[in-house]
């Protein structure tokens, strides 16, 4: 896999991808996934020959990951973990000690293998729980 992550300003690939994997796949609504937020976040965006496969937002104010998602064909390839060390590798970069997400409780494991460790209770986002876990960045 030739693969580039990159931070982007064309959000109409990553919003695509979004479209693509959180709402058709999984169900959200275009309210639930389009919070305006985007605005004040950094992009990522994986290309592989040139095609977006992968994004994930950054909010380097709150120490934040989120929306992190790789289109179906290029799951299990490395590509998901990439984009979250990428996100890491940022806001260390900008001087963050510390990175939070909310994870889908189905991808805590995913997480956890990224050195990502779950806090608080599970709480409903659109009909899919989540529970927010944490990262300390070295």
């Amino acid at each position: 896999m030739t693969l580039t992550i990159t931070p982007t300003h064309d959000l109409d690939a990553c919003f695509a991808l979004r479209r693509e994997v959180f709402m058709r796949e999984q169900g959200f609504s275009e309210a639930e996934e389009f919070d305006g937020k985007d605005g004040a976040a950094l992009h990522l965006l994986a290309s592989e020959r040139g095609e977006p496969v992968g994004t994930a937002r950054v909010f380097v104010d709150e120490g934040r990951i989120g929306r992190i998602c790789v289109v179906q064909r290029a799951r299990g390839t490395g590509l998901g973990a990439a984009l979250v060390r990428a996100g890491m590798d940022l806001l260390r970069e900008r001087g963050a000690t510390r990175v939070v997400l909310d994870a889908q409780v189905r991808a805590m494991g995913f997480y956890e293998r990224l050195g990502f460790t779950a806090e608080g209770d599970v709480f409903d986002d659109g009909g899919v729980p989540h529970r927010r876990m944490t990262a300390e960045l070295e």
